[in-house]
């Protein structure tokens, strides 16, 4: 029985040792598989990795999925790369889950109009990193999917909007700490505000649904996705 558990114990060990080498960060992504993550939203998604590379590719018929991490996460720094093709809308889930019960909730949408929403069982909820590369260019603003819409918008942030680099790789840096939120884009600060609603979930890739088929077969790419958990 003693060499199972000490074999056990070594294991952990060389864990502890490979996370301190890398200041605590811990890779999410691997770069070969879907290891560690799993569909939410729907039965069917349309998310694979190619040459190293977690693509979400949209596909006729899908509605908002998202690629989930299998772990929960309350407090940590996030940072993830990503480029997004013009057309698509995406983002960055993090503190999420879904509904057990219907439910509606107050609701901000795009246009900065107040009204309410109904959500189904078994959609994703939860704050989102807003993926933006349309001409608003909101990218790194506060959403809530599933919920209040809106929670910070980047309409009176233009350094932030001038920041997302169309066609190219972006940078995302998130930290969730207690009730305190901040995102950058690039190295440019979008967003700090504080929230109350969510403690803990799981952080999750978004795959927007389409309506039109000139939408079909855009893409979202993502890569050096890691995660440090803030004690």
């Amino acid at each position: 029985m003693k060499k199972p558990i000490l074999l056990l114990c070594a294991i952990g060990l060389l864990f502890l040792i490979s996370c301190n080498q890398n200041g605590g960060w811990v890779d999410l992504f691997n770069g070969t598989d879907l290891e560690g993550w799993e569909v939410k939203g729907a039965s069917e998604s349309n998310f694979f990795v190619e040459d190293g590379i977690l693509v979400a590719e949209t596909k006729m018929g899908l509605p908002n999925t998202f690629l989930a991490s299998t772990k929960n996460f309350a407090n940590f720094e996030l940072e993830v790369d990503f480029k997004v093709d013009i057309g698509m809308n995406s983002g960055v889930q993090i503190r999420s889950g879904v509904y057990e019960e219907p439910a509606t909730t107050p609701y901000l949408n795009g246009r900065l109009e107040e009204g309410t929403r109904d959500w189904e069982v078994g959609k994703v909820n939860g704050y989102q990193i807003e993926i933006d590369p349309s001409d608003r260019a909101w990218t790194g603003g506060f959403y809530e999917e599933g919920g209040r819409g809106w929670l910070v918008p980047l309409h009176e942030n233009e350094q932030a909007r001038k920041a997302f680099k169309q066609g190219e790789w972006n940078h995302f840096r998130i930290i969730a700490d207690g009730n305190h939120f901040q995102t950058w884009i690039n190295g440019v600060q979008a967003v700090e505000t504080t929230d109350d609603k969510a403690s803990n979930g799981f952080i999750a890739l978004q795959l927007h649904s389409i309506k039109n088929e000139d939408q079909l077969g855009l893409r979202v790419l993502w890569k050096n996705i890691k995660i440090h958990e803030l004690d």
